[in-house]
């Protein structure tokens, strides 16, 4: 990056922070995954507070948050490489790791992402649908609703988004593709979903079908089942800990029922943790947060 382009200043804030700390419970001597690094808000956190002798493992599947991490997680303790948390047994085995002992996973949508034009996560943002987290593999979320046939978007609509006008949502879509005018930016999709469900409460409309969506274009269900059931466990050593920060249901409900198996897990949060009303106040996103904890027998 030369002088004349420098950076743009990170928008997020890593959300329940004292408590990953906290529940990290750090030592000496561990190896340490931070599965979604982001812009490395946890991570540099991380950093400044392990001992000496332990070392991080920051992943994510955005290389444009890597670059970000990469400016704020300078130490030479950190590994940072594009990847999915899913793909952890592999990156361990290509980094010559047996194991960790420590796994974080922040589930929300960075700040940052939501804020870039050219992505398509954030229905503030007039950009083209993009919605990839990693841009160089499957569709953009343009191309998946031009390929998708109307009984799976609805579907989608319903299930990962909870959206009571899904069929009419996905029927709209349907139609416009028919007619050469397929959907290819936020703002109409916006305008579509508005037109459709109506303009009321404090939330925008599209919320949810934006959500769904994005959980669609990146697996995002299915990389966080992997983890959970096959990749994670073994890859922790026993005593070994895992976090994993929610913020809706359907990922919650995915954790919750993981962290359940007693063969495989001491649950260590029977309720998850939320953010303190102090912190709701400064940061607001942080309203849905939960992190559950359990520790790999």
């Amino acid at each position: 990056m030369s002088a004349s382009q420098p950076s743009r200043r990170t928008v997020h804030v890593p959300v329940l922070l004292h408590e990953v700390l906290e529940q990290l419970d750090l030592q000496s001597g561990l190896t340490i995954l931070d599965g979604t690094v982001g812009a490395g808000g946890h991570s540099s956190r991380i950093v400044n507070a392990m001992a000496t002798d332990c070392r991080l493992i920051g992943l994510d599947r955005d290389s444009t948050m890597l670059t970000r991490a990469a400016e704020v997680v300078t130490d030479a303790r950190a590994i940072l490489k594009q990847a999915s948390y899913a793909e952890l047994p592999t990156v361990l085995e290509e980094l010559g790791i047996r194991k960790i002992d420590r796994a974080l996973v922040d589930l929300g949508l960075s700040s940052d992402q939501l804020a870039d034009e050219q992505r398509g996560f954030g229905f503030d943002t007039s950009g083209k649908l993009d919605m990839r987290f990693d841009e160089r593999t499957g569709q953009s979320a343009v191309e998946f609703l031009q390929t998708t046939d109307l009984d799976e978007l609805t579907r989608i609509f319903e299930e990962y988004g909870e959206e009571r006008h899904s069929k009419r949502i996905a029927q709209t879509i349907i139609e416009r593709r028919n007619q050469q005018r397929p959907v290819t930016t936020t703002s109409e999709l916006v305008e579509l979903v508005i037109a459709i469900t109506g303009q009321s409460g404090k939330s925008n409309p599209a919320t949810r079908v934006f959500q769904a969506l994005r959980i669609a274009v990146n697996q995002e269900l299915e990389h966080l089942q992997y983890f959970l059931t096959d990749g994670l466990p073994g890859c922790l050593n026993s005593g070994g800990r895992a976090l994993v920060i929610t913020f809706h249901s359907l990922e919650d409900r995915l954790v919750k029922q993981a962290f359940r198996d007693t063969s495989t897990w001491d649950n260590l949060t029977r309720k998850p943790i939320t953010a303190t009303p102090s912190e709701v106040r400064m940061n607001p996103r942080s309203r849905s947060a939960k992190l559950r904890v359990a520790v790999r027998k």
